[in-house]
C-alpha cells in the first residue's frame, strides 16, 4: 500500500462548507475554486440522496501532472468525511479519503490516497509508485496545501448564505 497524505488547517471555514461544494460540485464552480489547475468536476451519475454511490468525473492538475478520473463516492458523511474509490470500469483498489474536524476559528483537514491491494495482489503495487512517479508526494501537499484556502475564499466571496452562521452550515 502507498499513501499520500496532507494536512492543514483552513480558517474561517466549517467541514460542512466543504463537504456541502464536494458533494454537489459543477464544472464552473469548480474552474473558479482554481482557475487553469481546477478544469472539471460533476456528477456523472447520481447515486442516493446521501451521495454514496454518486460517480464523479474529476480533471486537474497536480503539479506538472495533469490528472483526470472518475470515481464513486463510497462514503459520505456530511461535515466530517467523504471517500471516493477510482473507477475505470470496475473499483480500482485507489482511494481518496477527506476527512474534516471542525475546530475554533475553522476546520482541520486530512487529505489522504491509498493506492494498493491487500492479499496477494500486493505484490502489484510497486505499479502504483511507477503511475504516481517521483515528487507526486510534494506535489499533492503543496497542491491540498493551496487549494483548500482557495476554496474558503470562494465560498465567502460568495456571501452570506455560505458563511460558517449560514442555517445550512451552522455547528
Amino acid at each position: 500500500m502507498i499513501t499520500f497524505e496532507s494536512r492543514v488547517f483552513v480558517e474561517h471555514v466549517t467541514g460542512r462548507e466543504l463537504t456541502d461544494f464536494l458533494l454537489d460540485c459543477t464544472d464552473d464552480a469548480y474552474n473558479r475554486w482554481w482557475p487553469g489547475v481546477h478544469l472539471r468536476m460533476h456528477v456523472v451519475r447520481p447515486g442516493r440522496p446521501d451521495h454514496v454511490g454518486d460517480l464523479i468525473f474529476i480533471d486537474e492538475f497536480v503539479g506538472r501532472r495533469h490528472l483526470k478520473a472518475t470515481a464513486e463516492v463510497v462514503e459520505a458523511v456530511p461535515g466530517t468525511r467523504i471517500v471516493w474509490q477510482v473507477c475505470r470500469g470496475v473499483r480500482l483498489p485507489i482511494r481518496l479519503f477527506l476527512d474534516l474536524e471542525d475546530d475554533t476559528g475553522g476546520v482541520a483537514l486530512r487529505h489522504r490516497i491509498d493506492a494498493g491491494f491487500s492479499g496477494p495482489g500486493r505484490l502489484c503495487d510497486p505499479l502504483f509508485s511507477i503511475y504516481f512517479g517521483a515528487g507526486f508526494a510534494t506535489a499533492m501537499d503543496t497542491h491540498v496545501g493551496t487549494e483548500f484556502n482557495l476554496l474558503r475564499d470562494q465560498l465567502r466571496a460568495a456571501g452570506p448564505d455560505h458563511g460558517p452562521d449560514s442555517p445550512t452550515t451552522a455547528l
